[in-house]
């Protein structure tokens, strides 16, 4: 049976009246995860410091939350839909909060390690429910696109907002309370849950879960990430690289024939892939991973390595695309409804690309505000809008019972599209700076410039290749869209009442 003909299920609740509340635990759940992965990079020299990590055990500090925070994802999507999308927001929640407090009173390499693990996989349950609880509460289209935008804004400019306040903390009040600051937050998100967000529960929630394919495709996704991770520091012919590669191979192919064969209830049903929306916005969203966080990656480095700037200047650099991302992802949720997500995406992917195109000519004279400035914010308003688009699409086509599946499924696509666009534009940086570096590994900016523009062109690329993805997803009016049917549905939704619409435009 295809996924989109499936009967939405009964839920247990319904979505409360606290919309306002519900859009600011989601937007605040999104911008924690995206923040917490970033942020401690501008903090490690101190964390080295402080801790006396080794040369080869450094690089876990970003890695420990790395893998886990990708190799849980798709689980914990599930989990939404089988446990109760409150309740796996709470414990994801509560996972991260400790862990972000036990990394802060951190006394040794060892303990911070194993707490940044802990906040890896609290964030992995975290990120799904945010946007299951978003996609079950907003109903209204015109509402639902609007809050959408808002929370795609939040988690869009964490990133970019990281690297200025981590810079910050970390000067100003230790690197320590880079991983403090999230506790009140997160004790903040605790209240605001238990506050406004009500339980959904699938009618099929007693379905056991389909152990073997959840322990292979984790499996899978950690060591794949693990083997990405790993290959910046010992290569790719390193023994520990193949066997991660081999173990990642192995556990997905197990996994497929499980879906497909063994599991009387799989974890991701194969029918899923069936829905236009989900495979075509999954595509899509890869290619933007792809090229927006290797584009980040690299404009660090021209700002620092190229142009000269200071970490504290770099940071402020920021501020262009932050703004860009925000206004694109905010300001094209009134447009959705109207002109449907596949116009809206592929026109986001254009703008990106222009931006993207922009900033491959930026080198050694380049001025902020001559280049980087104008370059940076297109990219951000391209990038805002395809975020919003694809996140919405991402979640719709599919029955309520598997709403946290199409969430996780989305997040995972995009962390893996993130892991492999980087290593593969790092290895197009270096094989264009390689025949220039110095005996001592130094090379000039002008050659790091060319390299880095290299890069860049690798990103335009990747938007290019999420364009033609985009091209796949199916038109949707606005009230198919609202109710998580396609097009080719032929049922008619219901509308939303005058109270619900009245309460979600109050909010958004």
């Amino acid at each position: 049976m295809s996924t989109s003909s499936v009967q939405s299920p009964e839920v247990t609740g319904s979505p409360g009246p606290r919309l306002g509340l519900i859009l600011a635990a989601c937007c605040l759940g999104s911008f924690l995860t995206v923040f917490d992965s970033s942020v401690l990079n501008v903090a490690i020299p101190a964390i080295d410091k402080a801790l006396h990590f080794t040369p080869t055990t450094l690089h876990w500090v970003v890695n420990a939350f790395l893998i886990p925070a990708c190799g849980f994802l798709l689980l914990a999507g599930r989990l939404n839909d089988l446990f109760g999308h409150r309740r796996v927001f709470l414990i994801g929640t509560a996972i991260f909060t400790l862990s972000s407090l036990i990394a802060g009173l951190a006394n040794s390499a060892g303990v911070l390690i194993a707490a940044r693990g802990f906040q890896g996989m609290g964030a992995a349950i975290l990120a799904p429910a945010t946007l299951t609880v978003l996609t079950r509460s907003f109903t209204d289209p015109v509402g639902r696109a609007k809050a959408f935008g808002i929370w795609s804004g939040a988690g869009g400019t964490a990133g970019a907002v990281a690297v200025v306040v981590g810079g910050l903390i970390t000067e100003w009040f230790g690197w320590r309370w880079v991983m403090l600051i999230n506790v009140p937050f997160g004790l903040l998100l605790i209240w605001l849950i238990m506050k406004a967000v009500e339980e959904y529960k699938a009618a099929d929630a007693d379905t056991k879960i389909d152990v073997p394919g959840a322990v292979s495709v984790t499996l899978g996704i950690g060591a794949l990430v693990f083997a990405i991770a790993e290959s910046d520091a010992f290569g790719w012919g390193s023994a520990r690289v193949l066997i991660a590669l081999i173990v990642a191979v192995a556990s997905f192919v197990f996994f497929v024939y499980d879906q497909a064969k063994l599991a009387t209830h799989p974890l991701v049903p194969l029918s899923i892939f069936r829905v236009r929306e989900i495979s075509a916005s999954n595509f899509s969203i890869f290619a933007l991973g792809a090229g927006m966080i290797p584009a980040i990656f690299f404009y660090t480095l021209l700002m620092q390595q190229v142009l000269g700037y200071s970490p504290s200047q770099a940071g402020y650099g920021y501020l262009p695309l932050s703004f860009g991302i925000f206004v694109g992802a905010a300001g094209v949720g009134g447009f959705i409804p109207k002109v449907g997500p596949k116009a809206t995406t592929v026109a986001g992917f254009l703008i990106g690309s222009l931006g993207l195109l922009w900033l491959s000519t930026a080198g050694v004279g380049s001025s902020f505000w001559g280049t980087l400035f104008g370059a940076t914010a297109v990219f951000g308003i391209g990038t805002g809008v395809v975020l919003t688009s694809l996140n919405m699409v991402g979640t719709s086509g599919v029955s309520e019972d598997q709403k946290g599946l199409a969430s996780g499924l989305i997040h995972t696509t995009q962390g893996l599209g993130n892991s492999i666009g980087l290593v593969i534009l790092v290895a197009v940086s270096a094989s264009a700076i390689l025949g220039s570096v110095a005996p001592d590994g130094t090379a000039p900016p002008a050659v790091l410039a060319d390299g880095y523009q290299a890069a860049f062109l690798g990103t335009v690329v990747a938007y290019v290749l999420g364009i033609v993805a985009a091209f796949g997803l199916p038109k949707f009016n606005a009230a198919d869209f609202s109710h998580g049917h396609g097009a080719e549905s032929a049922e008619p939704p219901s509308a939303a009442t005058d109270d619900e619409r009245s309460k979600v435009g109050a909010v958004a």
